[in-house]
């Protein structure tokens, strides 16, 4: 007789239903139906194709609530919320922020020191379902989208990422102009570097800032980062700078 367990979720003020099966071709008929569907492993159904799902577990009674919340998000294509600050939310980005991402990167004293959007808005939002996939699902974090708690507002992104030919995790931020020099852009970084700390494992974070950027050069000297090295990308010149937990 197959395992099926069907478990309560409450999230955002939703209610839904996470799907636990051991059998494939019920774990195929509920994900066909729109269900959110975990799958439990064990020694009698290691030759059945679970090839299509994204989630399994070897113990399914002792499934913690947040681990529970945070797969049935996933499946349902809801962001996962990373962490608050006083005024900030910080949570996965989302398709839907690309109108407020084109605004914010409209003003050209965003772009001049950061890569810009793509030229189409559906080629920014294809994208972003890509990285939802290949980013956020298998390294549980990436850039994430900043919100204004108070009226809800899209005001930027921050996160980390990995550079090819570096060791280091990356931060990485960016604040529309409205919301700069108003300290949000400190206090954003100071949270996520935090969660790199505490939650990520890390335990060295490098920027990589261009020599003339000197508002961000003065943001990671508050942070405490340290300048290690100048290097030449492209046609542009960089710090490199480090900190350590």
């Amino acid at each position: 007789m197959s395992y099926l367990r069907q478990i309560k979720v409450h999230t955002k003020g939703q209610t839904g239903t996470l799907f636990v099966t051991d059998d494939d071709k019920t774990a195929a008929r509920l994900r066909d139906e729109g269900e959110a569907v975990l799958i439990y492993f064990h020694e009698r159904n290691r030759e059945q194709d679970f090839s299509g799902f994204l989630f399994g577990v070897e113990e399914p009674e002792n499934l913690e609530k947040d681990y529970v919340e945070k797969v049935y998000r996933r499946l349902k294509g809801l962001p996962w919320d990373i962490l608050e600050t006083k005024r900030c939310l910080i949570r996965e980005t989302v398709p839907e922020d690309v109108d407020s991402f084109y605004e914010i990167y409209s003003d050209p004293s965003v772009t001049k020191f950061t890569e810009d959007l793509y030229p189409e808005k559906e080629q920014e939002k294809a994208y972003i379902r890509e990285y939802i996939e290949k980013v956020y699902t298998y390294y549980e974090f990436g850039v994430w989208t900043i919100v204004e708690k108070t009226g809800g507002a899209v005001i930027g992104r921050a996160g980390f990422s990995y550079r090819a030919g570096y060791d280091e995790p990356e931060l990485g931020f960016i604040i529309g102009v409205p919301w700069q020099r108003q300290g949000y852009a400190e206090e954003v970084c100071r949270a996520v570097l935090s969660y790199g700390w505490d939650n990520l494992g890390f335990d060295r974070v490098q920027v990589l800032v261009e020599t003339e950027n000197e508002p961000s050069l003065r943001l990671c000297e508050k942070l405490g980062f340290l300048a290690t090295e100048e290097l030449t990308m492209g046609e542009r010149q960089y710090f490199r700078l480090i900190l350590k937990k």
